[in-house]
């Protein structure tokens, strides 16, 4: 029998928790195995093996399994294949074949080429990322069976050994032989959805291009990141050390039993004559300002003691593999209203920043497990496990990080579309965009550290928070009013830039008319280069990349102010599917971003060949030899791709043995 496609859901058991250690750790554990694999082969009826029972896959299927001309369906496809890599070398290791040179990772595990994701292509038209979410938003037939979260916590992860079930840690299928059977066709009717989801959106198929950058992606996530685990379990340790002498420190000032606890601490302040609604962190840096040294000095401890961002440790130390390696940590697709990536596990898009001058040798003395003297050198140790962080993560032995990143990517974007020129020119020349957006907007030469230096700051807290229709509003949230500006300056302020950008306003506006002609014509418009069309009660905008934005169900309804707005279905705040409203400015932000993740993507794919370890927004994670040019790196990832030709990029990067912000 010759095998076309296949469309496969597993059913597993592994000691290890895959929502704190994601799926390679989850797979590679020795006590990993499949309990139940479901397959359709070719489109027709779905058939389950009961592995966990003595079944075993017909050799046609392991066949198909490895030959990367057979093309596998699955929804969150990674997980099937990695668990399949892990499963194949365990059992039939002379069947097994990896991808990749020897020297990288990737070569544990199949190819991802020819494996397509149902949960991506739901992602790629504005669908949930969840099974049950994409069939009930469908209105499938065939929907996820609601009984499965017990079954999966019955049979797929340890449990608690009691005299009831005999002190056992791990319950089999003849323990519950009525719940296995229904397991079976939860296992069966997973497959059936995930076909029923196919079936569904062959309308809408995923362009080729996107299921390249998605292999690609998954390599990236195969290979992970190797991390310091010497450095981090000397952190976790450190941080604990300290947490404990602070706690003390406290407890002697306060006389409060548990001096972390909010409410406890409330009450002491107002005892003291000092109150607050609230301990976070914005408040407490005011409340330091005016307090008495005593009370300022409890402030800045209750601050250290509060600090969460070291957690990242334990979550490298929970997410690294064997090898060290940390696995799994972007999600493709995780953001469908741009098509950027999610962070996952560790969660890379926002690790904290480092200033330290001294980063090195602070990160050597963690490593060396040296608390006094990393206590004598500096008074804040969790802000000093904080900013080392990012140091966590190495460069395997003979290689080094090459860490470039594109400047100012998402003001480059704006430019070009709205074709504002003055910007254009300014990035032409190289120039300091802030610089030069104060210099538009208060008519007068801005220097960095130079001639009206101070309105330089000026400059870029509007273009941070205004470039998409902020106000007042977005000003004050990007924290104006902490930068030293003046409620009565920030009307000004916006009125300054909006009138030195007069292009990109229009952009806003002409978006705008351009969604809503699209939605009340039924069907295609287009400006500055982006088209918007309304197909099948879905609204798409057509990036230069041709990759294509989904908004499903749009329609025109009033806004709170009385006017036209623009409402589609989708994930909202709430985390639940909603109706969603947007408007020009809003839908700029969209394609700006979505083109800034193309653009990232097109640099990815000019460097073929390098060791992509990692990204972040607009920053590439490179291992390399150290033989290698910097500047062509650089020069490769700011190279024009043919869809976007008139951009102005500019990359720039450094080297380094282990990751930080240079």
């Amino acid at each position: 029998m010759t095998i076309h496609e296949m469309s496969i859901d597993l059913e597993t058991y592994s000691d290890v928790d895959i929502k704190k250690s994601g799926v390679y750790k989850y797979a590679e554990s020795g006590n990993f195995e499949i309990l139940l694999f479901a397959v359709s082969i070719d489109g027709g009826p779905v058939t389950v093996y009961d592995l966990a029972c003595g079944e075993v896959l017909p050799d046609e299927i392991i066949d198909a399994l490895v030959d990367d001309t057979v093309t596998k369906w699955a929804f969150n496809a990674v997980f099937e294949r990695a668990c399949i890599s892990y499963w194949l070398k365990h059992n039939y290791p002379y069947k097994f074949k990896g991808y990749g040179p020897s020297d990288d990772t990737t070569s544990n595990y199949l190819s991802p080429v020819s494996w397509r994701c149902t949960m991506i292509w739901s992602a790629y038209i504005g669908l949930p990322l969840s099974l049950e979410g994409v069939g009930a938003v469908l209105g499938l037939k065939e929907q996820k069976m609601k009984e499965g979260k017990d079954l999966i916590r019955y049979f797929c992860v340890p449990c608690k050994p009691t005299k009831a079930n005999g002190g056992r840690t791990r319950n089999l299928p003849h323990h519950a032989p009525d719940k296995w059977v229904l397991f079976k066709e939860y296992n069966k009717r997973d497959v059936e959805v995930e076909m029923s989801i196919k079936e569904k959106l062959h309308k809408f198929p995923v362009p080729e291009f996107v299921w390249e950058e998605y292999h690609l992606d998954q390599v990236i996530n195969d290979r992970g990141i190797l991390v310091d685990m010497q450095l981090v379990e000397n952190a976790i340790a450190f941080d604990e050390r300290s947490k404990a002498d602070i706690s003390l420190q406290m407890k002697d000032m306060t006389d409060l039993d548990n001096p972390n606890s909010v409410v406890q601490m409330k009450a002491w302040l107002s005892d003291q004559g000092l109150e607050t609604d609230t301990l976070g962190k914005k408040a407490v840096a005011e409340l330091i300002k005016d307090a008495p040294d005593d009370l300022a000095q409890v402030l800045a401890l209750h601050q250290q003691l509060a600090k969460s961002s070291v957690k990242k440790y334990q979550a490298m130390k929970n997410a690294a593999c064997k090898d060290n390696r940390a696995r799994g940590m972007f999600q493709f697709y995780g953001a469908n209203r741009t098509g950027r990536w999610a962070g996952r596990l560790i969660q890379l898009q926002n690790l904290p920043q480092n200033h330290m001058e001294d980063l090195a040798e602070a990160r050597e003395l963690v490593r060396l497990g040296d608390y006094e003297a990393l206590e004598m050198l500096y008074d804040d140790i969790p802000d000093t496990l904080s900013q080392l962080i990012r140091t966590a993560f190495i460069a395997k032995p003979g290689y080094a990080f090459y860490v470039a990143d594109f400047a100012a990517i998402e003001a480059r974007v704006i430019a070009t579309i709205a074709n504002e020129e003055w910007r254009q020119e300014a990035f032409r020349k190289g120039k300091d965009i802030y610089c030069e957006s104060a210099s538009k907007m208060f008519h007068c030469t801005v220097e960095k550290h130079g001639v009206n230096g101070h309105l330089r700051q000026k400059g870029k807290i509007a273009e941070l928070a205004l470039g998409y229709g902020g106000s007042v509003g977005a000003l004050k949230a990007m924290g104006a009013l902490d930068m030293a500006l003046t409620e009565d300056e920030l009307q000004p302020l916006v009125d300054a830039w909006r009138t030195a950008n007069p292009n990109i306003v229009a952009l806003w506006w002409d978006v705008d008319n351009a969604v809503k002609n699209a939605i009340k014509m039924h069907g295609s418009t287009e400006t500055h280069g982006i088209k918007f069309t309304w197909r099948s009660g879905m609204l798409f905008i057509t990036l230069p990349s041709g990759r294509k934005l989904a908004y499903i169900k749009p329609k025109i309804g009033e806004n709170k102010f009385g006017g036209e707005s623009v409402t589609y279905e989708g994930i909202g705040a709430t985390k639940k599917w909603e109706r969603l409203e947007s408007y020009g400015p809003k839908f700029v932000e969209n394609i700006v971003q979505a083109i800034s993740r193309d653009l990232l993507m097109n640099a990815m794919r000019n460097l073929p060949g390098f060791l992509i370890a990692g990204h972040v927004h607009d920053e590439l994670l490179i291992e390399c030899k150290e033989d290698v040019s910097l500047d062509e790196v650089c020069k490769a990832m700011a190279h024009n791709p043919e869809w976007f030709p008139d951009i102005l990029l500019r990359a720039d990067g450094y080297i380094t043995s282990f990751y930080k912000k240079d």
